[in-house]
Parts: C-alpha cells; sequence; structure tokens
C-alpha cells in the first residue's frame, strides 16, 4: 500500500503508520531498502496502538485487530490537520495527490469523507441486515477515509444517547455501549451510526475511489470506474491472497514486486495486460480495462513530464 503511494504520487507525503511494536522495525527496514529517489518522497512516522477512552482490549478486538483505531486518529494526531486514512489492503493506482484535493470539495458542515458500501441498496449488507442506523440507503465503507481532523475534534455531534450534541471522543463510547451488542463489522458500524445521526458531516465520493471485489464480483455495478478507471483499489475479503479474485491478486503481486529502478510500462504495464488475459474467466476479468486506464494515465503523465523536461522545450524540432 505505501509502495504504491510512493511510485504513483508526485507530492512529498506524510505517512503516519500505527502498528504493534513488534512490527516497528521491519517497517523501519523495508522503507529505507528503497532508493533514494523514492524515499525522498515522503516522511514516515510509526506510532503504537492506542486507545483514549474505554477498554483498550475492547477496541482492539472489536472487528480485525487495531481496525477501531481509525477512529481515534483525532485525539492521537492532535497536531494534524486532515489526513487520509486507508485499511492495509488498499492500492492507489493513481497519485494521492488527487484524492487528497477531495478536502478542497467540502462545504461548511462536512468533516469526512467515504463511499458507499454498496451502489444497489437491495443487494447490499447494511440494508437487508444491519441492526443498527447506518447512512444513507446503504451505508458507508470505512477502509478509505477523508478526515479533517481539526473539524472533528471541534464539532459537537447529534446523537441517540443523550439529546445535547457530544465532542467525538465521548460520543464514541457511548454509542459503542449502548449498540455494540448490533454491531457485526466493528468501527464502520460506528461511523454508519454516527454519520447516520449527523449526515450534513460527511462528503459521499464516488466508488472508483474505494474499489471492491463487491463492485464486479456480481457484474459491473461501478458507474464512476467504468468512466474514469478505478483510482483506488480495496482488496478487502482477502482476495490479494486467494484466488477468488485474480484480477486484484495480479495488480496487489504486480506492484508488490515492480523493481523500483525499473520502467513502469515495461515492468507493471505489459506484464498485467498479460495477467489479466488470464482473469477473462471471472466478472472482474471481464472489465480488465477498469483497472488499468488510471495507472496508463498516471504513467503517461510521468513519461511526458520526464521526456519534456530532459530533452528541454528548446530542443524539440
Amino acid at each position: 500500500m505505501l509502495k504504491s503511494a510512493v511510485l504513483f504520487s508526485h507530492r512529498k507525503m506524510q505517512f503516519h503508520i500505527f502498528t504493534e511494536e513488534s512490527l516497528k522495525p521491519e517497517f523501519d527496514k523495508q522503507l529505507r531498502q528503497w532508493p533514494d529517489s523514492y524515499t525522498k518522497k515522503f516522511e514516515h512516522r510509526i506510532y503504537p496502538i492506542t486507545f483514549s477512552v474505554g477498554n483498550p482490549q475492547e477496541w482492539k478486538k472489536l472487528f480485525k485487530p487495531c481496525a477501531a483505531q481509525r477512529l481515534f486518529l483525532p485525539m492521537i494526531l492532535k497536531d494534524v490537520d486532515s489526513l487520509l486514512y486507508v485499511d492495509t489492503d488498499v492500492l492507489f493506482l493513481r497519485p494521492v495527490d488527487d484524492i487528497w484535493k477531495l478536502l478542497r470539495q467540502f462545504n461548511s458542515t462536512q468533516l469526512a469523507a467515504m463511499a458507499p458500501e454498496h451502489e444497489i441498496p437491495k443487494i447490499g449488507w447494511y440494508s437487508r441486515f444491519a441492526q443498527h442506523p447506518f447512512y444513507g440507503s446503504s451505508g458507508i465503507n470505512s477502509g478509505v477515509m477523508l478526515m479533517n481532523l481539526t473539524r472533528i475534534r471541534s464539532a459537537q455531534f447529534k446523537n441517540s444517547v443523550i439529546p445535547t450534541g457530544l465532542a467525538w471522543e465521548d460520543m464514541l463510547y457511548l454509542l459503542y455501549q449502548k449498540y455494540k451488542s448490533a454491531i457485526t463489522w466493528g468501527d464502520q458500524d460506528l461511523l454508519n451510526i454516527i454519520f447516520y445521526f449527523n449526515p450534513e458531516c460527511l462528503y459521499v465520493f464516488p466508488c472508483q475511489w474505494n474499489y471492491r471485489p463487491d463492485h464486479c464480483m456480481y457484474g459491473s455495478n461501478c458507474k464512476e470506474a467504468e468512466l474514469e478507471g478505478v483510482s483506488v483499489l480495496h482488496g478487502n475479503r482477502g482476495v490479494y491472497h486467494d484466488d477468488k479474485q485474480p484480477t486484484f491478486k495480479a495488480l496487489y503481486e504486480a506492484i508488490r514486486d515492480f523493481p523500483f529502478q525499473d520502467n513502469l510500462f515495461q515492468s507493471m504495464y505489459y506484464p498485467l495486460q498479460l495477467k489479466f488475459l488470464e482473469t477473462v474467466h471471472t466478472l472482474c476479468g471481464r472489465i480488465s480495462q477498469v483497472f488499468l486506464k488510471q495507472i496508463e494515465k498516471t504513467m503517461k503523465r510521468a513519461y511526458e513530464k520526464h521526456v519534456i523536461i530532459h530533452v528541454g522545450p528548446n530542443q524539440m524540432h
């Protein structure tokens, strides 16, 4: 995930990495092994897993280990104004700068942005099974989440516990206590409950920014991806590591194995095209062009920039 962000982005980034103490040296070691031309594109800080209210063990086990950490970022990163939170099974297929620009589209009440959990309510999870309030007609997915932390820290949120507004931190714990027996997807369900009561606080971005197997495994149902291509790939359900969705696995392996100094066209784009030919027996594989569109665009931009800068505008005949 970090490698994909670095490969395709233009501007310098700050990574905030939350992980168990035992994994910290491994992160440092891996990131230091990357070539200078890439390591100068980012700074990183590694944080332990911490929860500021309630029982840490309970939060830790809420869904997947440590997934609830994202709920506490406004309190932990007190000096950070805004951030893009992503799950570890997310891959960027275009510059992070592009999703970052969506922050500027927030109106005065919006303080976070997410994509819908499903495009078609009648086959969506929340609309069929949820035992708690959820946002909109089919809920939201929290795997890719833009957060204006400054706004989150200063807002008072409507809720179903007390008649007045509550600060984010206080509301988290009270809502968890109230709904914990009804929650299936942990922290994501809590976010759905929060934005059900505070819909004006959420900016909803299209599915191409959080593209999951659900968007193609029953047939293509993310129109924006068909038009624009997939911008951010979210390989939930463990699809990078099994053979259920070979298109997702092929992309993951192409980014994982890409030798940094190589040419993106030769060592990533062409091998991917060939690999995708083997996936046409799956519904996701049939629309493999949606997975390549943004990568192609990004590579063209990088190539043009490189060639034009190096040849220089005066020598071009």
